[in-house]
């Protein structure tokens, strides 16, 4: 850290901006003090817009930002904006947006130049120093000398192509005649064009998990029986879980690797990944029974409560890739560290871990990873199976106890609220699977410091830090905690949950939604206003929020009799089903909708005094498309009204297109209905 004077970022909460309070660069944050002084001053703006676990943003600081002489430059010509895009993805968005327009590759660090009203004319991602301090005094001469104007006209194209709408932008516009089994093969097909079918995921390096394709090919695989979408998910999860991607000590995942095996990662662990991952691994074993997914879970849930989680059971954002300014230096061991360690076992251990004396990585550094199964691995060196489970238990507890001697990577602290409820949908998703009381007070912990810290009535807070709660929730909050609030209804009978879902849902139609799209608005009517109103149609890394939100309608509409909310859910599907049958690795969840659009699941009610019991073991199976009410008596919600609790009777009804079927007693009963 320099030794200059606090700046402005020192008074921010996020520890991004804190980890630039002391640059000599004199930054804002983003806010109307940095916009009103660039437009009293007449000054370009400079907005650059990282994360606290991003490599490339500490490499920039370092080498630019806590240099004295390339802050002066930076002071003289700029007003100069530091972002945290976790806290603001409204701002990342448009100014990425703005990159892609200009032809550039996006990523972060980002860093865009915009006119003193904040339009933007240049940006790029990573500068080093030398070419980053003579783009500054280029750009800053261009803009104080003859050619602003030029810069001017140049930022206001930029804007009209960052204003125009998605739909149109991608063709997306149109009315298609509803779901066909055709074109959801076609949509199949066209996403098994991108798979790596040797080591999984999509072919490609770097590889990233993308948990919203292998949710959806776990779907299609239910509703159509698919045996090729099941093999690849599975080929996936189980190369992942076996990958450097995945801690092989600790559990939990890395945000991506950059080679096409899964080796080497950036090795920042983020929440948003191991909430959807948690969420996978949980559905594919109830599927498949594989021991190895019900591993990864456990380990990646116990990585999160130990690591991830505050004293009041909110979740931290992030652990960084870097310690003692090397990437993965906590993670990774040379041969002779891993002898000290292990001792006598330690050949064993690196055959099983695939470690060498050159190392598999960089400066004789090896990642653990794994290449084949433990009975492989038992069979070929003539091990009983328990006797090899006990080993690697064994060298796990070495391996932390190797890591407790070193400096931890940075946490990013802040507790981000639609992370969260990635998270906590993840535990409800593991709580169905595997019925450990543990993972539902994890859960309902959670659930109860978001209503506590996160919420104020119908509205949602988008970040917590340090006791405070601020920044207007967007779209991605809202979506995410109704997702979740109805999962944990649905796993508990608990109706508070259902009707918060229900209020938020209702603010988010009155406060996002843009009728004459029908899709919703990234922010909400009373948000700051930005350059570009943005809405969110790609699933991404994480899913776009309108895909949650028209996933969120059908379910919630199914559960509250609201013909309008499923209704809805089908029209928003209606704008970018073209889109999504033509490249469907981009809009995967919006696939998922189309499997249940086409092969809808149903609705059963459990009413009486097992219902729990009832509950837990349909919870255990894969139910597509379904949803579940319950409780020990009749209930005010509509699938439970009419339906009284018979004396020593638990009843399960299974309805569709509300049509229901004569109860059955039994949970096998029902299955065999479904």
């Amino acid at each position: 850290m320099s030794t200059h004077a606090p700046n402005r970022l020192a008074h921010e909460t996020s520890p991004y901006l804190l980890q630039h309070a002391y640059n000599p660069v004199d930054w804002y944050a983003w806010g109307p003090e940095a916009l009103a002084r660039a437009q009293a001053e007449q000054k370009p703006i400079l907005v650059s817009i990282g994360y606290a676990a991003c490599h490339w943003c500490h490499v920039m600081e370092r080498e630019s930002f806590e240099n004295e002489a390339v802050a002066a430059v930076m002071n003289t010509h700029f007003v100069c904006i530091k972002v945290d895009r976790e806290e603001r993805p409204d701002v990342d968005q448009v100014y990425m947006d703005a990159l892609h327009a200009m032809g550039v590759q996006g990523g972060w660090p980002l860093n865009v130049f915009l006119t003193a009203d904040a339009k933007p004319f240049y940006g790029g991602t990573y500068f080093p120093r030398a070419s980053w301090t003579q783009l500054l005094a280029n750009i800053g001469e261009a803009y104080a000398g003859e050619h602003r104007a030029e810069l001017e006209q140049s930022a206001a194209r930029f804007v009209d192509i960052i204003g125009a709408s998605e739909l149109e932008k991608y063709n997306a516009t149109g009315a298609p005649a509803g779901v066909s089994a055709d074109e959801l093969k076609l949509l199949l097909y066209h996403l098994g064009l991108k798979f790596d079918r040797e080591r999984g995921g999509t072919n490609r390096a770097p590889k990233f998990p993308m948990p919203s394709i292998w949710r959806f090919l776990l779907r299609a695989h239910a509703a159509t029986g698919s045996q090729a979408a099941l093999d690849q998910t599975v080929l996936t999860l189980r190369e992942m879980a076996w990958g450097g991607i995945y801690d092989q000590a600790h559990g939990g995942f890395a945000r991506y690797s950059v080679d096409g095996e899964w080796l080497a990662p950036h090795f920042e662990k983020m929440l948003y990944d191991n909430g959807q991952l948690v969420s996978l691994y949980s559905e594919a074993f109830q599927v498949t029974g594989e021991p190895l997914f019900r591993e990864v879970v456990y380990d990646t849930i116990e990585f999160v409560r130990l690591e991830l989680t505050s004293e009041d059971g909110g979740f931290y954002s992030s652990l960084d890739a870097d310690s003692e300014g090397e990437e993965g230096k906590f993670y990774v061991f040379t041969k002779e560290e891993l002898r000290a360690i292990i001792g006598p076992e330690e050949p064993l251990f690196s055959d099983y871990y695939n470690c060498t004396a050159e190392g598999n990585w960089e400066h004789g550094r090896n990642i653990l990873h794994r290449r084949q199964s433990d009975a492989d691995f038992a069979a070929a060196h003539q091990l009983a199976p328990g006797a090899l489970a006990a080993l690697v238990t064994g060298w796990k507890q070495k391996i932390m106890a190797g890591r407790a001697g070193r400096v931890r990577p940075g946490l990013d602290d802040k507790i981000l609220t639609g992370w969260n409820a990635l998270m906590l949908q993840g535990l409800t998703d593991a709580y169905r699977a595997f019925g450990e009381p543990e993972l539902l007070a994890m859960a309902e912990r959670n659930a109860a410091f978001i209503e506590k810290n996160l919420r104020q009535g119908p509205r949602l807070w988008r970040t917590f830090k340090a006791g405070t709660a601020h920044i207007d929730g967007f779209l991605e909050d809202y979506a995410l905690v109704i997702q979740a609030y109805i999962s944990l209804y649905e796993v508990t009978f608990a109706e508070q949950w259902l009707r918060t879902a229900e209020t938020l849902t209702q603010y988010a139609l009155d406060n996002f939604f843009d009728p004459a799209e029908t899709l919703f608005f990234y922010t909400d009517s009373s948000a700051e206003p930005l350059i570009a109103r943005k809405k969110e149609l790609f699933d991404n890394v994480i899913p776009a929020s309108n895909s949650v939100m028209a996933h969120n309608l059908r379910r919630l509409g199914r559960h509250l009799d609201r013909a309008d909310y499923v209704a809805l859910a089908a029209a928003m599907l209606a704008q970018v089903q073209a889109l999504a049958v033509k490249e469907p690795q981009h809009l995967a969840n919006w696939g998922a909708l189309y499997a249940a659009l086409l092969h809808p699941g149903p609705e059963i009610a459990i009413v009486g005094r097992e219902a729990e019991a009832a509950r837990a073991e349909l919870n255990r199976r894969f139910l597509f498309d379904a949803v579940l009410a319950g409780g020990p008596r009749m209930g005010a919600l509509p699938l439970l009204q009419h339906r009284p609790a018979r004396p020593g009777h638990t009843d399960i009804y299974v309805c569709r297109n509300y049509a229901c079927l004569a109860p059955v007693q039994s949970v096998a009963e029902a299955l065999a209905a479904v």
